[in-house]
């Protein structure tokens, strides 16, 4: 998806405009190095085994590197545990519509995910007359992407 200007905002207000960046303009895949890590990992340990001794990598580098930020309340679930435990809950479409102000097709929807292909195509371009709220839902299918990928 491209990162449109009048989404920018959103993204600093959320903490991931760093993280935003280094998906568009800085971070490449270095496959072979991604390749010798995964040789290297030891998952007894959850640590790498490198040629002078065994290293980790802790949430502090993470933070580090991607630039997120890891001092506030963490974002995390599952649709799937959320729904069954919860009487009352409201079904998981009514959420995605809240949200992006539409659902997608049934043929591109299992129970509680969509499929990526719909996701992209749609929200891959901000309109050039978008309002302030097409730029919101936008702003949170692009967070969605980016925390997807």
């Amino acid at each position: 998806m491209s990162l449109h200007d009048r989404i920018i905002p959103y993204l600093e207000r959320a903490g991931l405009y760093h993280q935003a960046r280094l998906n568009t303009h800085w971070f490449w895949l270095d496959e072979p190095l991604v390749s010798a890590f995964i040789e290297r990992w030891r998952p007894e340990t959850h640590t790498f085994h490198m040629p002078f001794g065994e290293c980790t990598i802790t949430l502090q580098d993470v933070a580090y590197q991607l630039g997120l930020p890891v001092d506030s309340q963490a974002v995390s679930g599952c649709m799937t545990d959320f729904h069954m435990h919860i009487e009352g809950a409201r079904p998981a479409w009514e959420w995605f519509e809240e949200l992006f102000s539409e659902l997608p097709p049934p043929d591109k929807r299992k129970l509680y995910t969509v499929h990526f292909t719909w996701f992209h195509e749609r929200f891959r371009v901000l309109p050039v007359d978008a309002s302030e709220e097409t730029v919101r839902i936008y702003a949170r299918a692009y967070i969605m992407m980016l925390l997807s990928t």
